[in-house]
């Protein structure tokens, strides 16, 4: 399936069914009195994070969302049926948006997790409810109120607790395909990775992380060279970023300490928080190197970035260095705080329910 992170919808929640004229008149009941009955609410529509969706493509085939209108009241006091609640699926890491005003209505971050979009609208109220000592005929009764309709702009955030970042044909994809069970494509030409892969790290039995590969930054990736920097927001919720450089490059011209810094001036022009985040420098296709010659590029490549963080040195072709990296990895995953902070407390009463797909 085709991944898709951005999709504009449209939700109308359900109008309110009216409130009801009605006068009660049988045989033997001269006054009767008003007994009109109340409009059922209107469906409201939610969203509702889905874990087994990891895409928004279904949203570029249907784009409207409509939850049921309220019934009307009728006579005898019987109130309207209220419509029921649309819940529509989406991945979990998805953000709404409302096109109209650009604010984030909310972010969906766990599983069953729902988020109000478009509020049904209210019932009518019926002329029962406007009897008085002094009103005995009430004829007064009020319509249901409009639902919400709403434009949004859906925007899928990946979550993962390591990013890959690196220039095109780094060995991003063949790291994330030799230390987990993802299998992105691996070729020898630039932009193999077109979209962003997700691969979950097993560390022993109840142990594991989950690692983000995006397509490889290039410069000027700000202004919209190569695939721009579309795919670097799927690093946002990232705890740790691994910067993997390719040690022996097919262009002899080409030098690893420039590489490093480019990509570091992009990701600063596009989030300082996001560049201002712990990244360890890792030095891949270290097997088409004599141990001396690398060794000598590697000092010459610290020195040039004054570089004093982690360093790591690997071959994601063989997995030489790869299983001492993971390691790692899990240990400081462990020492840093929970994977996914979230920036709003989720409202218990709306989780507290277990989500049936069925009824969506």
């Amino acid at each position: 399936m085709k991944f898709v992170d951005e999709a504009t919808i449209r939700v109308e929640a359900g109008k309110g069914g009216n409130g009801a004229v009605s006068f009660r008149r049988e045989k033997y009941i001269p006054r009767g009195g008003p007994d009109g009955g109340d409009g059922g609410n209107g469906g409201s529509v939610f969203l509702v994070a889905d874990s087994g969706l990891n895409t928004l493509v279904d949203f570029r085939h249907k784009r409207m969302h409509r939850a049921g209108s309220g019934q009307a009241g009728s006579g005898r006091n019987r109130t309207g049926r209220g419509a029921e609640d649309l819940y529509v699926p989406v991945p979990v890491g998805t953000r709404a948006f409302d096109i109209e005003t650009e604010e984030q209505i909310g972010e969906l971050l766990i599983h069953g997790q729902k988020l109000l979009v478009a509020q049904g609208g209210f019932h009518g109220i019926g002329n029962a409810r406007f009897k008085s000592s002094t009103n005995r005929t009430p004829r007064q009764f009020t319509p249901g109120s409009e639902g919400e309709k709403r434009d949004l702009k859906l925007e899928l955030i990946l979550l993962a607790d390591v990013g890959l970042l690196g220039m095109p044909n780094a060995g991003k994809s063949s790291f994330i395909r030799k230390v987990s069970s993802a299998r992105p494509k691996v070729a020898d030409y630039p932009f193999t990775t077109l979209y962003p892969n997700l691969g979950v790290v097993r560390v022993g039995d109840e142990r594991s992380f989950v690692v983000a590969d995006i397509p490889g930054v290039i410069e000027g990736a700000a202004e919209g060279a190569g695939l721009g920097i579309q795919f670097l927001k799927h690093l946002d919720r990232t705890r740790l970023l691994l910067h993997l450089v390719d040690m022996a490059p097919a262009d002899a011209a080409v030098e690893p300490a420039k590489e490093v810094t480019l990509i570091a001036r992009e990701l600063e022009r596009f989030s300082p928080e996001l560049a201002a985040r712990e990244r360890w420098l890792v030095l891949n296709k270290i097997d088409l190197l004599p141990v001396d010659e690398f060794e000598a590029r590697r000092d010459q490549l610290l020195q040039d970035l004054h570089w004093e963080g982690p360093v790591f040195a690997i071959s994601a072709l063989d997995g030489e260095g790869t299983q001492a990296l993971v390691y790692a990895l899990m240990e400081q995953l462990n020492a840093m705080c929970p994977a996914i902070q979230l920036e709003t407390e989720i409202d218990e009463a709306a989780t507290d329910e277990p989500w049936d797909p069925l009824k969506g």
